[in-house]
């Protein structure tokens, strides 16, 4: 294994420290409201849920379920719950109520913090060993177990926590478990898109790997501000909306709402912040609905043709698309999904400051990643120092294998799913990714495709239907696809892009027709034997994932 060139050090102990060092500084914002919190403030508020989870009687490895919206409230419960040693189980707030119920029971949670319009759909009696139910919007009780007499503790909280601190809570007043990076901290349900979800146990070392990596990179800079727009349930948006700032004394909006890229656009330019933790599906739009109409006009085809004034339209593209970001950004990491290949390349050429990196939740989730000046364009990143990758392929760097993983950030294993573990982590502790893609000597990383989405065609090619979804989602109409194979042949199911019909007054009477032209100029950009036989029209959008990614399993079979 490479020498990791920093140290990782104790999970919980950072924030006792972090909070001590920045205990001025501004931590917390709600993006939409005038509500902001200080380190210190943060720091006291966790002091008295650590004083109620202590009257309730919870111990260090308890479970304690989080599902609602992300708020300044969201994150205060989260850093209390690890803090106290117990064990935090974030529920993305898109799970309909019997999943919720599931994953709460599953995970055994003795206690959950819920969002009101989320338990008005709950059964109470359907929770096994919840003991108490407590709303994150008004802090009110929902539901307890008279045995442990919640209400009271929740009255009584104020009148204790200012009877131990008489004189105000203080810096020195901050002093959290002593509890081994070994133990896990977080029990992350996935929502994959191949089928049901599965706990994700990650231990103290699994996400102190992913800061501290946050930290060396230097992603961050003490006093800086970052909005958070990722699901705060979700590895990604956890890691480095959330955990890697808090460490580093930097100020966290929280945005709270859907970032459709009106409204994403205009809180970037109010937050200005100085990284983008970004997801590849708003690039993609902006480039869709923005960049690629004013390239694409007669006049500006020819002027990009010619010298000199190509690149002169490239930078003032680049400087339009930096000031819609904030325009005080040092990068653009893109990650959670793949990146089109036709946004990626034009963004490169623009010069525009982004990279792309790769993970999943199984490594809480950080496996690859380069500065943008090193990015290389169709990787996803340099594999970083705490781990190691490796391809199951005769020649690793030029034909795709599975690509295996271990290191610190290896999740620990599936939460009572001995056999899913096993499937996944072999004897030598490599995880193996179910991702396809191949490797360079020095361990950058180019992905191909899902090994189990992979469909090999009649003449024996490996077809990675991802690549051709990526250059069909780019044509004229088309909203989202998925190749499927259909009787040894490929069929596209399309959900047609029906805003951009209307504008152009394409009719319903022409669709089959628009539809076909749109299935001959994708066949002139594949490979002959990703040739699509025929598009097939979806009436509704693809079914999806709490976390936005089609539930492919569900169109395949």
């Amino acid at each position: 294994m490479e020498k990791i060139p920093f140290e990782i050090q104790n999970f919980i102990k950072l924030y006792e420290q972090s909070f001590k060092d920045n205990w001025e500084l501004p931590a917390l914002s709600d993006y939409d409201r005038s509500n902001t919190m200080t380190y210190g403030e943060l720091a006291e508020e966790i002091a008295k849920i650590h004083m109620l989870y202590d009257s309730l009687g919870i111990k260090p490895g308890d479970k304690i379920a989080l599902c609602g919206k992300d708020s300044a409230t969201w994150v205060k419960i989260f850093m209390a719950t690890i803090t106290y040693g117990a064990i935090i189980v974030p529920i993305l707030p898109e799970f309909n109520p019997v999943d919720v119920t599931h994953i709460v029971n599953h995970s055994e949670a003795c206690m959950l913090f819920v969002s009101d319009h989320i338990w008005e759909h709950m059964e109470p009696d359907k929770l096994l060993n919840v003991k108490g139910v407590i709303s994150i919007e008004t802090k009110k009780l929902m539901h307890e177990d008279p045995e442990i007499e919640l209400s009271r503790n929740l009255r009584l909280l104020k009148r204790r926590f200012n009877r131990k601190y008489p004189n105000g809570f203080t810096k020195n007043d901050v002093l959290y478990i002593d509890r081994s990076n070994d133990e896990v901290v977080e029990i992350n349900y996935t929502s994959g898109t191949t089928g049901f979800s599965k706990g994700v146990m990650l231990t103290g070392a699994n996400l102190s790997g992913n800061v501290c990596f946050g930290i060396y990179a230097k992603l961050f800079v003490r006093g800086a501000h970052t909005l958070s727009f990722l699901p705060l349930a979700h590895a990604y948006g956890c890691a480095f909306d959330m955990l890697t700032p808090l460490a580093q004394g930097v100020h966290v909006y929280i945005l709270g709402k859907i970032p459709s890229p009106r409204v994403l656009l205009k809180a970037l330019s109010d937050v200005r912040p100085k990284l983008v933790i970004c997801v590849p599906l708003i690039l993609e739009k902006i480039y869709k609905n923005q960049i690629l109409p004013l390239i694409s006009k007669g006049p500006m085809r020819w002027t990009l043709a010619v010298p000199f004034l190509d690149s002169l339209i490239y930078s003032k593209i680049r400087k339009k698309l930096i000031d819609a970001f904030g325009g005080e950004f040092n990068q653009v990491i893109v990650g959670g999904a793949a990146l089109n290949h036709e946004v990626e390349e034009f963004l490169h050429k623009i010069k525009f400051p982004f990279t792309v990196g790769y993970g999943m939740t199984e490594c809480g989730p950080l496996i690859s990643y380069s500065p943008w000046k090193e990015f290389i364009v169709g990787s996803a990143g340099k594999t970083i120092p705490d781990m190691e990758s490796k391809v199951l392929s005769d020649d690793p760097e030029n034909v795709p294998g599975e690509i295996c993983v271990r290191g610190v950030n290896r999740m620990k294993g599936y939460y009572k799913n001995p056999e899913a573990t096993k499937a996944v982590i072999d004897d030598e502790g490599w995880l193996h990714t179910g991702d396809m893609g191949t490797r360079s000597a020095d361990g950058v990383l180019f992905l191909r495709g899902r090994n189990k989405t992979m469909i090999l065609s009649a003449s024996g090619q490996n077809i990675y239907p991802e690549e051709i979804e990526a250059k069909l989602n780019n044509m004229p109409f088309v909203a989202e696809s998925l190749i499927v194979e259909r009787d040894g042949k490929l069929n596209a199911l399309v959900y047609p892009d029906y805003d951009a019909m209307d504008k152009l007054g394409v009719s319903l009477a022409d669709m089959d027709s628009t539809m076909e032209n749109v299935r001959k100029e994708l066949n002139k950009i594949v490979a002959p034997y990703e040739q699509v036989a025929k598009i097939v029209l979806m009436p509704n959008e693809f079914e999806k994932t709490p976390k936005r990614s089609i539930k492919r399993f569900l169109y395949t079979q």
